[in-house]
């Protein structure tokens, strides 16, 4: 690494959003150590698509892991903590799985942070915390409502970082990023999901229930967010939103991703997409103006800018071959 650059970690780098914030950090500059889970396959994710890189050292490892977290974050300004299990659906089968890395992963950065004396650790949290909006748009204030058991082990991930900053001043911000989409999103999402069947022509379109809205927000915008809330001062100790204080619903953002692409689209719903009826989370719409009022990000993609950008990155043919349409992607 390069002595006079700042070091920043990034967990979960090998991900969607991770591997994003790690372009961004690296053009403002930053060194980066970046985070890929290990596997025998040696295989970075989504980090493949950009290293080998100047200022970027990638590392193999398991936030699971107490004795690893420590030395990972050894010599870090800042550290962006995004490992985490999030797909919803499975979350249902295996929920240990999510506790096990969400909140023990979460619990072994946060001690490592401490214990390498890190300036700034950023925890990311999630929207779903909220559950079903009470009122909109969706403060920090709001209450959690753990819909399910993803969200749960969100919230539980959520108290550990703030009870390290409460109990022992650890210099922690929670980002709670509202619904990213863009390149490298999983196939899990349903920006992607909708993209990849109707690109492939796979016939009808199967969704889930498209009534529930969503605060949708460019990826690159989200990571530029991560970033304000880590370089601004004095904010240690807050969970703070990103979002862009809009709504769509799945309905519109299909017929939106439709028009673009200029397809006339059958849809049908698969039983096996809807979550059970007391979990899924029909409206979400956040308020932000704690993270404008704070720091100078804004959101600067509208949602159809953004999606333009979305399926062009999903229509290439190489791009789209690293995607399964016909399978339902938990």
């Amino acid at each position: 690494m390069v002595d006079n650059k700042k070091l920043a970690v990034v967990t979960g780098a090998d991900g969607f959003i991770g591997s994003h914030l790690t372009e961004a950090l690296l053009a403002k500059g930053y060194a980066v150590r970046a985070l890929a889970q290990y596997n025998s396959f040696n295989n970075w994710g989504w980090l493949e698509e950009i290293a080998p890189r100047p200022g970027l050292e990638v590392v193999c490892g398991d936030v699971r892991d107490p004795d690893f977290c420590r030395s990972l974050c050894r010599g870090a300004d800042v550290v962006f903590h995004l490992a985490a299990l999030i797909a919803i659906p499975y979350s249902y089968v295996a929920p240990d799985s999510y506790v096990d890395t969400n909140i023990r992963g979460t619990l072994n950065i946060c001690q490592a942070a401490r214990d390498e004396a890190v300036g700034r650790l950023v925890v990311t949290s999630t929207s779903e915390v909220y559950g079903t909006a009470l009122y909109v748009p969706i403060d920090e204030k709001h209450p959690r409502q753990p819909q399910s058991p993803y969200s749960a082990t969100k919230i539980g991930a959520d108290a550990i970082a703030e009870s390290f900053y409460r109990a022992f001043g650890l210099p922690v911000v929670i980002a709670r990023p509202f619904n990213t989409f863009g390149p490298r999103q999983s196939a899990r999402a349903i920006i992607p999901t909708i993209i990849t069947q109707i690109a492939s022509g796979k016939g009808p379109v199967k969704l889930g229930d498209l009534t529930p809205t969503r605060d949708f927000n460019f990826v690159e915008d989200t990571a530029a967010g991560f970033i304000a809330l880590a370089e601004t001062p004095g904010i240690e100790g807050r969970d703070i939103n990103i979002a862009t204080g809009t709504e769509i619903s799945m309905a519109d953002t299909l017929a939106t991703i439709s028009r673009l692409m200029g397809a006339e689209v059958e849809q049908v719903t698969d039983p096996e997409r809807l979550r059970p009826a007391k979990s899924e989370v029909n409206r979400l719409c956040g308020d932000n103006t704690l993270i404008t009022s704070l720091t100078d990000w804004r959101p600067r993609h509208s949602f159809e800018e953004g999606m333009k950008k979305t399926i062009e990155w999903f229509c290439r043919p190489e791009n789209l071959a690293k995607y399964k349409p016909d399978i339902y992607n938990r």
